[in-house]
């Protein structure tokens, strides 16, 4: 122990007979003034100050300048007092306020270092605030917009592990993460009144909605408005289709054209039947994994067959779906109504399918030309009608109706045939974003004198047209078959 100063701040001890005790008792206050509650201006600033304050004290930086400070150890703690400068010894364990930057730092093995590096527990607290003030309702409240948590790896002792735990004291309390937009709610996941994990979502944060959950007993996930995602593509012409990232499977309905109606036949005599009625496209499903497919598809579109003027009519070309070289799909398309003439006006044949789809109808000279059909294949088009006959006797005939299109699904109603008129025309599917059938055309009428009416044409997709009545100077034109359409569905 020394006789001459304290052990710890070395403050000058009051020696017994000592003179001017004034002095000694003086630079010991002096020195407390600088120890205690210690605040130093700043330990960055590199130039002496000429006119500082008594009682400012500095943490000299590397390289200070000044007729005091020059050549002074970096950390050196000094004060301005009266005009001049003295060294304050600054004892291990010193804290210091920096106040040009706000941060604490201790004096720590002859350095100075911040404080936070030398706190090793701080346990109890009541309230923490980073960046902001934490309150009662939130005692731990932080401002700042990066955050990272990362595990104590085994180098630094730890186990490489990072595991965050939140608990909750019974079932019906809550425990969850919310996520908020401008303070107000917008999600909400984990344990919310009771022990099953959800998710809810909101609009404005006072009505919320359950996106999903997970039953804690059996792990099966419930979600209330579904989470299928699910497009669907039309293609009325052919071309590529990438099949969409987020996809687990690919469905198509390919559906094939329809065929033409044929011509009616004409003459002065005899019996003289309509042309027939085209057949309704074929109509072919699949259903594929989406990751097998992801060189994409190659799609062709079949196009509708040709109504017969004096001839038969022309079959519709099929669909198909390609995977590269690889036919994946067909559908065929419907065969063309047949020519009329002194015997028969033939129907133009369904086009294959599993079933197959709806065949046109025939013509007759001793009744209505027959109708396309639409039960043979009830999802699929209407075949077309056929043309109305003229018999030996001079009596005309009225042409079929088309077939319906879809005629246990979304209908489409076949077009009218005519009596004494064209045929009408096949409708297209009234809700074509639901369904894709269209109705096959309507035969037209036989005439006793001049030209037979034309038939109508089919409904899209699919449809079959109508045959062209019989006629005396001419047949009346077969309706064109309507193109074919492929729908691909991807759902993920």
């Amino acid at each position: 122990m020394s006789d001459d100063q304290t052990a710890r701040l070395g403050l000058p001890y009051l020696a017994a007979g000592q003179m001017q005790k004034h002095v000694t008792l003086n630079e010991a206050l002096t020195r407390l003034d600088a120890l205690v509650q210690t605040t130093a201006v700043s330990r960055t600033e590199p130039a002496q100050p000429a006119t500082p304050p008594d009682g400012a004290l500095y943490i000299l930086p590397a390289d200070a300048t000044g007729g005091a400070w020059a050549g002074r150890p970096e950390g050196t703690l000094i004060r301005a007092e009266a005009g001049g400068w003295s060294i304050v010894d600054a004892p291990d364990g010193l804290v210091v306020l920096i106040a040009d930057a706000g941060e604490l730092v201790v004096r720590d093995g002859g350095a100075w270092v911040p404080l936070g590096a030398r706190l090793e527990a701080v346990q109890g607290l009541s309230r923490f605030g980073l960046g902001t003030a934490a309150d009662a309702v939130n005692p731990f409240a932080a401002r700042l917009n990066k955050a990272l948590w990362t595990a104590l790896d085994t180098a630094g002792g730890g186990d490489g592990d990072l595991r965050l735990t939140f608990n909750k004291e019974g079932a019906a309390d809550v425990l969850s993460l919310l996520f908020q937009s401008a303070y107000g709610g917008r999600a909400e996941l984990g344990l919310i009144g009771d022990d099953d994990l959800r998710l809810k979502v909101s609009a404005d944060g006072s009505v919320w909605r359950n996106a999903w959950s997970v039953d804690r007993a059996s792990g099966q996930v419930s979600f209330d408005l579904g989470a299928t995602r699910r497009t669907v593509t039309a293609l009325a012409a052919g071309g590529g289709y990438a099949v969409p990232p987020w996809a687990r499977t690919i469905e198509v309905v390919a559906i094939g054209a329809g065929g033409g109606g044929g011509a009616g036949a004409f003459g002065a005599s005899g019996s003289r039947f309509g042309g027939g009625g085209g057949g309704a496209g074929g109509v072919s499903r699949g259903i594929w994994p989406a990751d097998q497919l992801s060189a994409g598809l190659t799609i062709a579109v079949g196009s509708g067959g040709a109504g017969g003027s004096a001839t038969a009519g022309s079959a519709g070309s099929g669909s198909a779906v390609y995977l590269g070289p690889t036919m994946l799909l067909v559908a065929t398309g419907g065969g063309g109504g047949g020519l009329g003439g002194a015997s028969s006006g033939s129907a133009g044949v369904a086009g294959a399918g599993a079933p197959n789809s709806n065949g046109g109808g025939a013509s007759s000279v001793t009744a209505t030309g027959a109708a396309g059909k639409s039960f043979d294949r009830p999802d699929a088009p209407g075949g077309g009608g056929a043309g109305g006959g003229l018999d030996g006797a001079g009596a005309a005939r009225a042409g079929g109706a088309g077939g319906d299109g879809g005629a246990l699904a979304v209908k489409a109603i076949g077009g009218p045939g005519g009596a004494g008129a064209p045929g009408g025309a096949g409708a297209v599917s009234p809700q074509p974003a639901l369904y894709w059938a269209g109705g096959g055309g309507g035969g037209g009428g036989a005439v006793v004198s001049g030209t037979g009416h034309d038939g109508g044409g089919g409904g899209s997709a699919g449809g079959g047209g109508g045959g062209g009545g019989a006629g005396v100077a001419a047949g009346g034109v077969g309706g064109a078959g309507a193109g074919g359409l492929v729908w691909l569905i991807a759902q993920g």
